[in-house]
C-alpha cells in the first residue's frame, strides 16, 4: 500500500505567518533605531588627574547619585569637615549601596541601615534620607578622636557593624564622590541616558532648603560653591526633571550627558526643569 506523503496540518499555517510577520517587525524595528536596547540611565563621578587614593571613576544609578548628593549636601550645611563626608559615603555605599532600603538585617532600614530597636529614630524617620544624614553625622561629630581614626573605625564607632573592616574597601569612591560634591572637582559629576518624563518629585526651592539650608540657587556663586551646587543639581537631575545646569561658562545637559564649554567664566549659575510645578 502507497503511503501518502505527509501535508502540514492547515491550522498551523497562520500561526507559522504570524511568527514570521512578528519576527520581521522586531527586525524592521532594530534596523530603524540603529541603537538596539535603550542605553541605562548612568551617572559617573570621576576623579581629577593624578589624584592619589581616589578611584579614577565610579557609576551608578541616578537614584544612588541621587543620595548620594543628599549625603553630602547635609555634610555641608552641618558644617562636617571634608573628610566625615568621605566617611559618610562609604558607610552608607557599603551598608545599601546609596539605595534607601525599606529593610534589611533585623530591624534595620534606610541608607545607613539603622535600627529602630538601637535608638536611632521610627522607621519613617530613617526613610528620610535628610534624617537618617543627619543623624549618622550627629553620631560620627559626637565620637571623641574620630577625625584622628581610619574610616574603618570611625564608621565602625557609629554603626556597631559585624563586618568592620569592610567601610575601608569603598574609600576610594567616596572620595572621589566627596571631591565633586565638595564643589572640588568642577564637571566631576556626569548623567546621561536620564528618563526626565515624569513631573519633579521635589520643588528645587524645597529640596536645596531640606539640605543646602539655603534655596538661592542661581546667580553668581564663589567657584567652590557654584560647583558644589551644580553637582548637587546634576546630583539630583532626575529628581527635579533637570535637562540643563550651567556654572561659569559650562553647561551639563541631559541630551549630552557631558559639561561643555559654551560660554566665557563668568561664576553664574543657572539651571533648567523640564517642566516645572
Amino acid at each position: 500500500m502507497t503511503e501518502l506523503p505527509r501535508t502540514r496540518p492547515r491550522w498551523l499555517l497562520p500561526a507559522t505567518l504570524g511568527a514570521v510577520v512578528l519576527l520581521a517587525l522586531v527586525v524592521l524595528v532594530v534596523v530603524v533605531s540603529g541603537s538596539g536596547p535603550l542605553a541605562r540611565p548612568t551617572c559617573t563621578v570621576t576623579a581629577p588627574p593624578n589624584s592619589p587614593g581616589l578611584r579614577s571613576s565610579w557609576s551608578g544609578s541616578p537614584e544612588q547619585m541621587d543620595n548620594a548628593a543628599t549625603i553630602a549636601a547635609v555634610g555641608r550645611k552641618l558644617g562636617a569637615p571634608d573628610r566625615a563626608i568621605t566617611i559618610a559615603l562609604a558607610t552608607a555605599i557599603q551598608e545599601s549601596t546609596l539605595a534607601n532600603l525599606r529593610g534589611g538585617d533585623r530591624d534595620s532600614v534606610g541608607l545607613f541601615q539603622q535600627r529602630p530597636s538601637q535608638g536611632w529614630g521610627t522607621v519613617s524617620e530613617l526613610l528620610d534620607t535628610v534624617t537618617s544624614s543627619t543623624k549618622f553625622y550627629d553620631a560620627l561629630l559626637a565620637t571623641p578622636g574620630w577625625a584622628g581614626m581610619d574610616v574603618t573605625e570611625a564608621a565602625q564607632r557609629v554603626q556597631r557593624s559585624g563586618f568592620p573592616e569592610a567601610y575601608a574597601d569603598h574609600e576610594p569612591e567616596a572620595r572621589t564622590l566627596a571631591v565633586a560634591f565638595l564643589g572640588q572637582n568642577p564637571g566631576g559629576l556626569t548623567c546621561t541616558d536620564l528618563d526626565l518624563s515624569q513631573p519633579p518629585a521635589d520643588t528645587v526651592a524645597g529640596l536645596a532648603r531640606a539640605e543646602l539650608g539655603n534655596a538661592r540657587l542661581s546667580g553668581p556663586q564663589n567657584a567652590e560653591n557654584g560647583w558644589a551646587i551644580a553637582s548637587w543639581l546634576v546630583g539630583h537631575s532626575t529628581r527635579l526633571a533637570l535637562d540643563r545646569v550651567s556654572y561659569d561658562g559650562r553647561t551639563w545637559t541631559a541630551a549630552s550627558g557631558t559639561w561643555e564649554q559654551t560660554g566665557a567664566a563668568d561664576g553664574v549659575l543657572a539651571l533648567h526643569q523640564v517642566r516645572s510645578r
